[in-house]
């Protein structure tokens, strides 16, 4: 009977042994995934932040192209003007 008993005394150390084990375990799993979820929440910061910075530079994109094709619209006007200028003097200075 006494064989038996230290049987089971050892079945008990070993069992409360292997709980300490897997609540050790199990607290630097917890501590481990809050470490994952804040770098996580940070990962999230910084593409929401990359994301929005090429937005901005895809609008400032679409602005610099507006603004070239209207830069081209007012050189050809500019050189229109010029010419048409040009007629009017020569004409003017047909007049004399």
């Amino acid at each position: 009977m006494e064989d038996s008993f230290k049987l089971l005394e050892e079945r008990v150390r070993r069992a409360a042994e292997r709980m300490r084990q897997l609540a050790a375990e199990n607290k630097s799993l917890h501590d481990e995934l809050a470490k994952t979820h804040v770098r996580a929440g940070e990962a999230e910061k910084r593409l929401s932040a990359a994301e929005r910075r090429e937005s901005d530079a895809g609008e400032e994109a679409r602005q610099l192209e507006a603004l070239g094709r209207e830069l081209k619209v007012l050189r050809r006007e500019r050189e229109e003007l010029r010419n048409r200028l040009a007629r009017l003097v020569d004409l003017l200075e047909g007049l004399d």
